[in-house]
């Protein structure tokens, strides 16, 4: 009869173990993916600022040796991510291919009014308004410059735009990290009060707290690995799939990024399980043999 007893113990504590690795796992699925959102988040903003970039235009007649020289100057730029040069003709072409064009206008002025130019792509962190106003007028000192042409109000637009959106996610994230703390705990509670019985009778023979909470703080640091790697191994899947459908969402020259999720997301699962579980032996610990019951 003990021993059947002890059967259905044990059948009960493996069936709440599987049950906390597999709420565990699911939970941290869900940490992870918006941890993917915000990385693909500010990836795109990045993207977005470092297209705002802006135009020069240079001087009519500069030497060819000049421009080679300002193009090498501007490129050493800390905040210059590319630039790309533009000859007077083949501003001419991409006006022709902007207007749809099929007549050369050249033909009826007789002349090219179109100035060369170079177009200057931003590093994200120098595309805010004030770096672009130093950028200007700094520029504008140079001889060989006709006129900077800067989207400023692109610029503020989108600055505005990303710091909303990057305020908001984190408002959402530290939200869904307090609840998904709350149900872990929740559930490990559960797990340490079917044995709540096992830890006062090991109490009552007078093996010490440290030996008490030892094998189920490892039991529960064991479940937080597992569960962290469910919940990569989903994650992955959530990848993998995006990389296949959506290629431009997920760049891969940036895996560094997503093996430190995956670092992060294996952290908490073992942070969290070793916490939760440590405080919810000692509460059995500190409490009445009489209060077991309830």
């Amino acid at each position: 009869m003990s021993g059947e007893k002890e059967n259905k113990s044990a059948r009960r504590y493996g069936s709440a173990n599987i049950s906390t690795i597999v709420g565990m796992s699911l939970v941290l699925f869900v940490l992870g993916l918006l941890g993917l959102i915000l990385l693909n988040a500010k990836m795109l903003s990045d993207y977005a600022k470092e297209n705002i970039g802006f135009a020069i235009y240079l001087n009519k007649n500069v030497k060819e040796a000049d421009v080679i020289q300002l193009k090498k100057t501007l490129d050493a730029e800390i905040y210059v991510k590319s630039t790309e040069y533009i000859d007077e003709e083949r501003a001419v072409e991409i006006l022709k291919e902007d207007l749809g064009e099929e007549e050369d206008f050249m033909d009826f002025l007789e002349y090219n009014p179109l100035l060369a130019s170079i177009d200057i792509k931003l590093n994200p962190e120098y595309a805010h308004l004030d770096s672009l106003n130093v950028f200007e007028s700094r520029l504008l000192e140079n001889p060989q410059i006709h006129e900077v042409d800067i989207r400023k109000d692109l610029a503020v637009l989108i600055n505005e735009n990303v710091r909303k959106i990057s305020l908001l996610l984190l408002c959402f994230t530290g939200l869904l990290l307090i609840i998904a703390v709350g149900l872990i705990n929740n559930t490990i509670r559960l797990t340490i009060y079917s044995q709540r019985f096992l830890i006062k009778t090991m109490q009552l023979v007078g093996a010490t707290h440290g030996f008490i909470r030892r094998p189920f703080v490892i039991k529960g640091i064991v479940n937080g690995i597992i569960s962290a790697l469910l919940a990569i191994l989903f994650l992955y899947g959530v990848f993998y799939l995006t990389q296949q459908n959506l290629p431009e969402l997920i760049d891969l020259q940036n895996i560094e990024l997503y093996l430190s999720l995956f670092t992060i997301v294996m952290v908490l699962g073992i942070l969290i399980s070793w916490v939760s579980t440590s405080l919810a032996v000692s509460k059995y610990l500190r409490a009445q043999t009489g209060d077991l019951y309830y």
